[in-house]
């Protein structure tokens, strides 16, 4: 499965990437949904660059069918986003203000989408970014505290997200954030297709925050003969 498609769940898949890296102890603690938010705010307000390997699973509930890509990942603060596949196939998904390209080494092609009539529900999928107010995140979705879970041995909280826009629940119906309590960044996103019991997990590996990242890698220049494309999405 392609990670971008002429529909704007695919495009959601590519928009929800972001992650971070472990920085300290946990504090051993009760939280609340009050103070998880004050600490996510506290941490955001310091975010510039991540870089990240990436997992993406595509869970088909009826046919138990399960698809996977993996490959690099790289966020600036203003939104600029570059993502490297390599496996099954290479590809590079690259966001730079309201366009989005997908380039097919394979075929030597690049389809160019343009992404500002669905502003609304690309700027609310990037709260799932860095550099957002907990303020910001409150406007866009309701949030329940899911409690303390573990994953891959680390204590983490669970943030449950519905989407308040209209729009937005008809693609994705609800969204889990597990949050690594020594880090305060998400070690796994999993959204919930709306209509249907399928759904997408991302996972995120040797992540490094503030990394220095040149500009050149968020320019978008492709080798000669590259054939360029404009789908409608």
């Amino acid at each position: 499965m392609h990670f971008v498609r002429s529909s704007l769940t695919g495009l959601i898949c590519l928009l929800s990437l972001v992650s971070g890296r472990p920085q300290a102890k946990p504090e051993h603690r009760v939280w609340t949904l009050r103070t998880v938010l004050r600490q996510l705010n506290n941490q955001a307000a310091t975010f510039r660059t991540l870089s990240a390997e990436v997992q993406r699973t595509k869970v088909t509930v009826v046919v138990n069918d399960r698809s996977t890509e993996s490959g690099m990942f790289y966020v600036l603060r203003d939104g600029k986003m570059r993502l490297n596949l390599t496996k099954p196939d290479p590809r590079t998904i690259l966001r730079v203000g309201d366009t989005l390209y997908d380039y097919n080494p394979l075929i030597s092609q690049v389809a160019e989408y343009n992404l500002a009539k669905h502003r609304e529900l690309v700027d609310q999928f990037l709260l799932l970014g860095f550099g957002t107010s907990a303020k910001q995140l409150e406007k866009a979705y309701l949030i329940s505290l899911g409690g303390e879970q573990t994953l891959d041995d680390r204590k983490s909280l669970v943030l449950d997200l519905t989407p308040k826009s209209e729009q937005v629940r008809n693609q994705i119906a609800r969204i889990e954030l597990w949050i690594d309590e020594s880090g305060w960044l998400p070690l796994e996103q999993k959204f919930y297709e709306a209509g249907t019991q399928d759904y997408f997990t991302i996972t995120y590996s040797n992540i490094v925050r503030n990394a220095a990242l040149g500009s050149a890698l968020f320019k978008p220049k492709w080798p000669k003969g590259t054939k360029k494309i404009k789908p409608q999405v």
